[in-house]
């Protein structure tokens, strides 16, 4: 069973017709607590219906009023976390997951280690902020990078207060130049939500044994120990912590043959946003029926062992596996998971730097019981099912299933699908980098009759020199968005997207072309930070503009609305309702005019980066529709290009003009599905 949503509370609970045709309200017996924000999903447990806000971006939970159900809630705060660990001539610690506050009972009341259950929660009529931390973006000189915090308080209460709640962000994996090293504690001068684990124990040199990071008492847990062993030690998991590495060279073995990496730490099942008798909307799959599972840690890299199984596996809750080695042509550790707080998986490399594996962005999710249920059932399940102006809508943030029972039938199944958007452009040396192109998009209609079972693919944002993700509604006649171009590198042309939009060029260069679903990236000057913006789904990219007192990165692309039908005003497409670009400002028409407001955008590009000393000017503006803003240069902060907004398909912004920033990355796309109720 899918989540369900509603539109008009009085519609739905007084069973009032206010149009004409068939009521689509389900007939719930009466209405709890009203608010609004995030992507609302309601959902039947037993005879009990509740109502889920989930944020996978930043933004604003408002509380109405209070019904009949009283006030207290139930929630889930992950933070971002820990990037694995980094560096030459090293097996590199996992990042330790971000911190996991809950009060929901899939949360243990007391635990050895690891995230306990929070105390009651009580909200009153007002605005809530509610803003996610970004994983740990992963470096190649052996920084140790932490996650950022989640937080929800009611406006404008200060930190720290009884009614204002943080989840601390995960502590990085440990790495070269800091052999040994323990894994990070969080940058605020707490302890990470989960450790990072250490690095191996040395090569040649005497063994430097020691513990992973620390992780703060009910959120999180340990990074791993290193043992006598190379491998390197796992991130803690809200779960429990990392894993020590395989306590190697057996001496069974041939020379050569040494430890493999630890296994980060598992993360937790929190059955917040869906029924507990079907699979989450958001979260991972584990060990446990219906998945849900939040911060994991990432795994330590590794080298094989002929004797033992392969380890250095990320936890349960999307923690990123690390690395073998010799590392090839990939020695970089993987990604956390989006929307799940998972750490980074350790590099592995001898030969030349490796970079660490990002942490997974975090999640709130904030629940309360609306009504008691009578009857009423959806057509079909798959995603968070929500009701609109006489349609069901399903809308799917990660990948899923769309199941239509033998009884579905419908002539007309409208569909809005948007690609990952493309990653921002990064330099080797000084020069910034061009920005990402936007996720193609497809909108139409489609006959569908049942029974089918269509897998739905939610196409993830490109990184460093990636394209973004095609998104596939593999329906009997399958329907697909292309991702977008990733942004140039200095100096090149932008990269060309098959079906969505093409990066922006890094000097000297042309934008990429883009495809039937999107436009090309915007083109490049001469100068070191003259990078073009990446093209968005409405609009190409923009190109650079030679305006004192220094270049300016070209603007990203401005994006598309979606369709009326999925432009319901209480629960938006995406936890932000698309609209602004990343760096909270509207993309621009040509030549920078004409801001576009409104909401529900799409697809914007990303910024491309900039070489000026002036704030106002130093970096482009993503385009509307989640677009990243690109990085400036050394003396404006931040230099990094900023990444596109999750779920939107926006690009990844341009790297700012020195080394070693890095660009953004593009957000991941979307899926939304709608027929008549």
């Amino acid at each position: 069973m899918g989540v369900r949503s509603v539109n008009n509370s009085l519609q739905e609970f007084l069973d009032t017709f206010v149009r004409s045709g068939t009521d689509a309200a389900i007939p719930y017996t009466v209405s709890g607590l009203t608010a609004s924000g995030g992507v609302i999903s309601d959902y039947v447990d037993g005879s009990t219906v509740y109502r889920a806000h989930v944020f996978t971006s930043s933004g604003t939970f408002t509380v109405s009023s209070i019904g009949v159900y009283g006030s207290n809630v139930e929630y889930l705060l992950v933070a971002g976390g820990g990037a694995g660990g980094s560096g030459s001539y090293r097996l590199c610690g996992g990042g330790g997951a971000g911190g996991l506050l809950s009060n929901h009972p899939d949360v243990p009341a007391s635990a050895p280690t690891g995230a306990i259950r929070q105390a009651a929660y009580s909200v009153s009529p007002g605005p809530y902020t509610v803003s996610i931390g970004a994983g740990g973006a992963g470096a190649t000189n052996g920084t140790i990078v932490d996650g950022s915090a989640s937080n929800f308080y009611p406006t404008p209460v200060s930190y720290p207060s009884p009614t204002y709640l943080r989840a601390f962000g995960g502590g990085g994996g440990g790495g070269n130049p800091n052999p040994g090293s323990n894994g990070g504690s969080n940058t605020s001068g707490n302890p990470g939500g989960s450790g990072g684990g250490n690095t191996e124990s040395g090569i040649g040199i005497s063994f430097l044994i020691g513990g992973g990071g620390s992780g703060t008492p009910g959120q999180g847990s340990n990074g791993g120990r290193t043992g006598s062993g190379l491998g390197a030690a796992g991130g803690g998991g809200a779960g429990e912590a990392g894993c020590q590495d395989d306590n190697g060279p057996i001496p069974s073995n041939p020379p050569g043959a040494y430890a493999n990496g630890g296994y980060g730490g598992d993360g937790m099942q929190v059955r917040i946003a869906g029924s507990p008798l079907s699979d989450q909307p958001v979260g991972t799959p584990g060990t446990n029926p219906g998945g849900g599972y939040f911060a994991g840690g990432g795994g330590g890299s590794y080298q094989p062992n002929t004797n033992a199984p392969l380890k250095g596996v990320g936890g349960e809750g999307g923690g990123g596996y690390g690395i073998v080695w010799p590392g090839g042509v990939n020695p970089f550790g993987q990604d956390g998971l989006t929307s799940t707080g998972g750490g980074g998986g350790g590099a592995a490399e001898q030969t030349g730097p490796a970079r660490g594996g990002n942490g997974g962005s975090g999640i709130v999710v904030v629940r309360y019981q609306i009504a008691t249920v009578q009857t009423g059932s959806a057509k079909a399940t798959g995603g968070a099912i929500s009701y609109y102006n006489g349609k069901t809508i399903h809308t799917f943030t990660s990948s899923g299933s769309f199941v239509a029972p033998g009884t579905f039938s419908e002539p007309q199944v409208e569909y809005f699908i948007v690609g990952g958007g493309g990653g921002g452009g990064n330099a080797p040396a000084p020069g910034a980098g061009g920005g990402g192109g936007a996720g193609g998009y497809k909108t139409g209609t489609i006959p569908l009759a049942g029974p089918f079972t269509a897998p739905i693919t939610v196409g993830a944002g490109g990184g460093k020199d990636t394209k973004g993700v095609d998104s596939v509604f593999a329906a009997p006649s399958p329907q697909t968005a292309g991702g977008g171009g990733y942004g140039s590198p200095r100096p090149g042309n932008g990269n060309p997207a098959p079906l969505g939009s093409g990066g922006g060029a890094a000097t000297p260069g042309t934008g990429g072309t883009g495809g039937p679903q999107g436009n090309p990236g915007g083109n490049a000057g001469t100068g070191g930070g003259d990078c073009g913006g990446g093209g968005g789904a409405g609009q190409a990219g923009q190109p650079f503009q030679p305006s004192p007192p220094g270049a300016i990165g070209g603007y990203g692309g401005y994006g598309v609305q979606a369709p009326p039908t999925f432009r319901n005003p209480v629960s938006a497409p995406t936890p932000t309702g698309g609209g602004l670009g990343d760096d909270g400002t509207y993309g621009a028409t040509p030549n920078g005019a004409s801001p576009q407001p409104g909401s529900y955008w799409f697809a914007g590009g990303g910024g491309g980066g900039g070489q000026s000393n002036n704030p106002n000017y130093a970096g482009g503006r993503g385009g509307s529709g989640g677009g990243g803003k690109g990085g400036s240069y050394p003396s404006v902060t931040p230099i990094d290009g900023q990444n596109g907004l999750t779920n939107t398909g926006g690009g990844g912004g341009g790297m700012g003009n020195t080394a070693p920033a890095i660009g953004g990355f593009g957000g991941s796309g979307i899926v939304l599905i709608a027929y008549p109720s």
